[in-house]
């Protein structure tokens, strides 16, 4: 949240219901933050039933994403603030 307070705004309030949504499809022991620098970068990896999805702030659209599998991996959903909470239980339904 820190960082979402500095540069990035526009999805501080989505990041939580995301976070949510991780706690609550993904496996137990199977989420992973890359650092970069010593600090937390922007990505996380998950595993959603079997799959691994890779959940990353793109500076461009200054949007979060889920990609598949890997960091350049395609974008299945993106978010920000602006996105309702009911889109976001129906991707992580649909992972």
């Amino acid at each position: 949240m820190g960082r979402a307070e500095h540069h990035a705004g526009q999805v501080k309030g989505i990041a939580l219901a995301i976070l949510g949504g991780i706690i609550w499809r993904g496996e137990p022991d199977s989420i992973r933050i890359r650092s970069f620098a010593g600090s937390p970068a922007n990505m996380l990896w998950a595993r959603i039933p079997a799959n691994t999805y890779v959940f990353a702030y793109n500076h461009d659209s200054e949007k979060i994403e889920i990609r598949d599998r890997t960091q350049t991996g395609a974008v299945l959903h993106s978010f920000d603030n602006s996105t309702p909470v009911a889109d976001i239980e129906s991707a992580f339904r649909a992972l």
